[in-house]
């Protein structure tokens, strides 16, 4: 399989990337059981057919183990230049406390030995309260280890438009910052993605098919209940569905959906994953993997495939005017982290 050239996206200077990014979230707990061993060979398939760019984090179990465990796989059988094809993007996720250039550094060489990496492809940064400005000291810190080469860009991961230009103001460069960004969560329509065009850096999604949700599995089925929300995606995804609007209009958007679908030849997950892609400031979607589980390699390709024209966007625009406002009920992006 070989991907079109649009699937490809700069992400900064020397950091090209598959705007399908293989999410690792699902091997982090939550989502049934994992095999090691089939996970990692799993990883062969998906940078066969041109999805080689991977988003984890330092606390998705043993995410970067498999990604460093891969590379070294990888290095042997197809050779060291096979690498550079190749992207990880970890996040660091610190505890509160002092953010000394001892502390970061320490916990970004905890994720280059895991992930085998001399120099982190780009490290997303999350923090969880705002009160303490020692994000700013952190993210110091790591501009710095940047610039001395064990790093080469850093991003965000929920950070809110506000504290975004408060860390633009401080010097401190930013490529990306990662979002919750969906057809039930368009959020960072409302300031995010104008930021962030304004000053040259991108947006990655994630929950952009609502942990699975947004999917022809769901079209014509009654509200689960408790039960049948068995990931941790499950549940939380129909949490927001529930926040936007309901059911009932959920399953109005599906059939949308499916009759865009139908007419493009491709699937409810392609045309909401091509909206968000389609949307300004958005680099890529990420679309979790469930490694050595189940796949959806050639589903995610036919993405590139689908044109949504303006009677398509109308459809779908007929159905988000008649949702609640998430961003008045909850706040900017990431503000969900942070009540």
């Amino acid at each position: 399989m070989t991907l079109p050239e649009e699937s490809r996206f700069q992400l900064a200077d020397g950091l090209e990337i598959c705007r399908i990014l293989n999410g690792l979230w699902q091997v982090s707990g939550g989502h049934g059981a994992i095999d090691a061993e089939a996970a990692v060979a799993n990883m062969f398939d998906y940078v066969d057919a041109g999805f080689a760019t991977w988003d984890l984090a330092d606390h998705y179990g043993p995410a970067e183990d498999f990604v460093g465990e891969f590379r070294r796989r990888l290095a042997v059988e197809r050779g060291e230049e096979v690498l550079w094809g190749m992207r990880a993007f970890t996040k660091w996720v610190p505890r509160p406390g002092p953010m000394t250039r001892q502390v970061v550094e320490s916990s970004i060489d905890v994720s280059r030995r895991r992930m085998s990496m001399y120099k982190l492809d780009l490290l997303q940064f999350h923090w969880w309260d705002y009160g303490d400005k020692g994000y700013l000291d952190a993210l110091g810190h790591m501009s710095d280890l940047r610039d001395e080469g064990k790093i080469r860009e850093l991003a965000l991961t929920n950070f809110d438009t506000r504290r975004m230009q408060e860390i633009v103001e401080h010097g401190i460069r930013i490529v990306s910052n990662q979002v919750q960004y969906s057809l039930i969560d368009r959020r960072p329509e409302v300031a995010m993605a104008d930021f962030c065009q304004s000053n040259g850096a991108s947006l990655l999604t994630y929950g952009t098919l609502c942990g699975g949700l947004l999917s022809d599995k769901f079209l014509g089925q009654a509200e689960p209940v408790s039960a049948a929300l068995n990931t941790a995606s499950l549940r939380k995804y129909k949490q927001m569905i529930d926040a936007w609007g309901g059911w009932g209009l959920f399953q109005e958007l599906l059939s949308v959906l499916r009759g865009i679908a139908d007419k493009h030849d491709s699937t409810i997950a392609n045309v909401a994953v091509r909206y968000i892609l389609d949307r300004p400031a958005v680099g890529g979607v990420i679309i979790g993997a469930r490694l050595g589980v189940a796949e959806h390699i050639e589903e995610n390709a036919r993405v590139f495939g689908v044109r949504l024209d303006d009677e398509d966007l109308e459809g779908i625009e007929g159905v988000l005017a008649q949702s609640r406002d998430l961003y008045q009920m909850i706040g900017d992006c990431g503000d969900e982290y942070r009540r």
